[in-house]
Formats: structure tokens, sequence, C-alpha cells
């Protein structure tokens, strides 16, 4: 039984006639979302991870801990950057 052989793909963007990958819209905002409501549920969501990474540190033990922990701070300023931009587009 021989196995046949196939080309690899080229890989090259230049020599390749096929258009560019196109994502997938599975899941899809809608286009008519104002920006505050997208950073509030971007807020929210951080928040969430921030608390979820921090309860499974718990489990963990040693570099892994330290490792999801610093993975959890990571969270923890992404969600203090968008609190801020939250403040400046709508001040107390």
């Amino acid at each position: 039984m021989t196995k046949s052989s196939s080309t690899p793909p080229d890989s090259d963007p230049e020599t390749t006639s096929q258009s560019p990958h196109q994502p997938s819209n599975i899941f899809l905002i809608a286009p008519n979302i104002d920006n505050q409501t997208l950073l509030a549920y971007a807020c929210e969501s951080l928040a969430s991870a921030n608390v979820m990474a921090s309860d499974f540190a718990r489990y963990l033990q040693g570099s892994q801990s330290n490792t999801l922990l610093g993975i959890q701070q990571s969270i923890m300023l992404g969600e203090l950057a968008v609190n801020r931009v939250l403040d400046n587009l709508d001040p107390p």
C-alpha cells in the first residue's frame, strides 16, 4: 500500500491566490452598541475573571499558583484601566 503525498499549501501570502482568512462571526457584538456600554461589559467581565482566577489560585501549589496570581493581577490591571476610561467618559 502506498501513501499518496500531497504538497503542503504555500504559506507565503504574496504567492497564494487565496483570499485572506475571514474570522468566524459566530460571536458578534451588535454594531450599534455604544462605547460606554461596551466598556461597562468589559469591566464586568474582567471583574468576574479576576474573582475566578483568584479563587482557582487557592487550589494550586507553588509555581502554578504564582503563575495564576500573576495572570489575576494582569486581569485586575485591565479592569482598573477600563474603570478609568469609564470615569473619564462619565465623570462623577
